[in-house]
């Protein structure tokens, strides 16, 4: 297989797609001629020009607004909001509208939007470019949820969002964004709902989100000179969420830890531990533990971004400690 970074992956299956499907088209500020803040549409404006890729001023609520009638009109619109946060000037719109607008049409109407998004603490973007807010968004009836973690994920789950009948929120943390790996060769989508197990293992389950799986899979790799063998999980979509694929390693390991950066309170973290409890109680063998960045605004001063975010170090230490229950 070739290897290309991530954010070359998901421009790839953009660049495929709209060349498949002619009702694709981008808005964003900056994705024109400038190729977007994290090059996400690079090479895109001179090849279908600014009919497709519209650029913006700094209107979230009016580009978002526009799009979702876009969609439920039939077209097929990404919206590229930079970084989350700024996905929530919107939030009217898509919770009001975007995700309930084909249960309230009964099933006539369908907005086939995609809203792509940088998320996560990194770089001192500080408090208002460092939020996650997937937790909320799989809240909400009527959204697809994705974080894929890899390039051959990002690419892979980008063509399955493009295609989508429903509403996508797509969200790559910036630490991922220049991370390189194997992308197939060929045609592929990947399905909503399908976990991968990144990686086998018989003494630890970890389910690990978007910027966690790469930080959990350099604890395992600590952990393994010490003989814990850790299984590590990636759902890949936490709305829909592949839970059973957990549960089948919970009953293989009889430990679980959840490791993301979202805050804990209401997260999905706490959602998959409450369903594991529930499902998979008798096949546990030691209490479940969370791991996730501080409960606080994400700061801008790096020592203390770096107290609040969560370590390869930090995740060996929850994993010796849950290993010692």
């Amino acid at each position: 297989m070739r290897e290309l970074s991530y954010i070359e992956a998901a421009r790839e299956a953009l660049t495929e797609e709209m060349a498949r499907d002619s009702t694709i088209f981008v808005v964003g500020e900056g994705i024109g001629r400038r190729g977007g803040n994290f090059s996400t549409t690079v090479g895109l404006f001179d090849r279908y020009g600014p009919e497709r890729l519209c650029d913006t001023p700094i209107s979230e609520r009016g580009f978002t607004t526009m799009c979702v009638g876009a969609a439920a009109a039939g077209a097929r619109p990404v919206v590229d909001c930079m970084f989350v946060d700024f996905a929530l000037d919107a939030i009217s719109d898509l919770v009001n509208q975007a995700s309930k607008m084909r249960w309230m049409s009964g099933g006539r109407v369908s907005v086939p939007i995609v809203v792509r998004a940088c998320m996560g603490i990194f770089s001192s973007g500080a408090a208002h470019h460092s939020g996650n807010y997937y937790s909320f968004f799989a809240h909400i009836p009527g959204f697809h949820v994705v974080l894929p973690a890899t390039p051959a994920d990002a690419k892979g789950l980008l063509k399955t969002s493009l295609r989508s009948q429903d509403p996508v929120i797509f969200l790559e943390h910036r630490a991922l964004l220049g991370l390189k790996g194997p992308v197939p060769e060929g045609e592929y989508a990947i399905p909503f709902g399908q976990a991968a197990i990144v990686r086998e293992g018989r003494d630890m389950t970890i389910v690990a989100i978007s910027a966690m799986v790469p930080r959990s899979i350099e604890a395992a790799q600590v952990l393994e000179k010490e003989g814990i063998s850790v299984e590590i999980i990636d759902p890949r979509t936490v709305a829909p969420l592949d839970i059973e694929t957990i549960r089948r390693s919970v009953s293989k390991t009889g430990r679980l830890l959840i490791v993301e950066e979202d805050y804990a309170p209401c997260s999905v973290a706490a959602e998959i531990a409450a369903r594991i409890c529930d499902e998979s109680f008798d096949d546990l063998d030691a209490p479940i533990r969370r791991l996730h960045a501080g409960f606080a605004p994400a700061p801008y001063s790096p020592s203390l971004e770096k107290a609040v975010i969560i370590s390869a170090d930090s995740i060996v230490r929850s994993v010796r400690e849950l290993r010692a229950e």
